[in-house]
C-alpha cells in the first residue's frame, strides 16, 4: 500500500482518535493530545461524508464535551486547526474555543496575575468602529485578524476610507469568514504604534493579496 504524506498524517489522528475513544469509554478523562485527536478526526469524517463547512465546524463542536477533559485542559485548548479534504479541494478550518469554555476573568495555565501592589494591565483605548461588510464572491471569505481592513479581497463590499488604518478586532490568529451572499457585522480596532494607521492607509488601492476566495 502506497500513502501519501496526508494519507498518513490521517490515519496517525484516526489513532490517536481511537485510543482516546477507548479511554473515554473507560470513564478516564481526557489529556490535550486525546481531546485534539477526537475533534480533529470529527472534522475530517464530516468532510470526507461530503458535509459543508458548516457541518465540519458542528462535527467538531460536538465531538468533545467540556466535562470530558483533565482539569485546565479546557484552558489549554483555545484552538484547533485542521486542514479537511472537501469536494472543491482542501479547505484549513480553524475552530477557536472549541469546548465552549472561554471565561475571560478564570485563571488558568500561562495566565498573568499581577501582584501585590502592582497595576492591573492597560486598558485597550484603541479607536474601535463597526462596520457591516457584504462578500459578493460565490465563496467562501476569510480575513486574517491583523490584515489591514482596507486591503481585503475587493469582493468584500464596505467603505473601505472609513477602515482605513484599521483591523478586525480579533486574537492574533483568528479570522472572520464570509459565505457567499452573506452580509454581518463586524468591529475593527485602529492599528497600535506610532506608524501603523497612516503606513496602512497610504498604501493605495485593495487588493487581494489576503482573505481571498476559498
Amino acid at each position: 500500500m502506497r500513502l501519501t504524506a496526508w494519507e498518513t498524517d490521517r490515519l496517525l489522528i484516526f489513532s490517536a482518535a481511537e485510543l482516546a475513544r477507548r479511554h473515554r469509554a473507560a470513564g478516564l478523562r481526557l489529556n490535550h493530545p486525546e481531546a485534539v485527536a477526537l475533534i480533529a478526526d470529527a472534522m475530517l469524517e464530516a468532510a470526507r461524508a461530503g458535509g459543508s463547512m458548516a457541518d465540519v465546524e458542528a462535527a467538531g463542536r460536538s465531538a468533545v464535551a467540556p466535562g470530558d477533559v483533565m482539569d485546565d485542559v479546557s484552558d489549554l485548548l483555545d484552538e484547533v486547526r485542521v486542514e479537511v479534504l472537501m469536494g472543491d479541494g482542501t479547505r484549513l478550518v480553524a475552530l477557536v474555543d472549541p469546548l465552549g469554555t472561554e471565561a475571560a476573568d478564570r485563571d488558568g495555565p500561562g495566565s498573568v496575575t499581577p501582584g501585590p501592589g502592582r497595576p492591573a494591565p492597560a486598558r485597550d483605548h484603541r479607536e474601535r468602529r463597526a462596520i457591516t461588510v457584504r462578500s459578493t464572491s460565490f465563496r467562501a471569505i476569510r480575513v486574517s485578524s491583523h490584515y489591514p481592513f482596507e486591503r481585503v479581497n475587493v469582493r468584500l463590499e464596505f467603505d473601505r476610507t472609513a477602515a482605513a488604518g484599521f483591523r478586525l478586532d480579533l486574537p492574533a490568529g483568528a479570522f472572520e469568514r464570509w459565505e457567499p451572499g452573506e452580509s454581518k457585522t463586524v468591529t475593527l480596532v485602529r492599528y497600535g504604534g506610532t506608524r501603523g494607521a497612516a503606513d496602512h492607509a497610504s498604501d493605495g488601492a485593495p487588493n487581494r493579496a489576503s482573505g481571498g476566495d476559498g
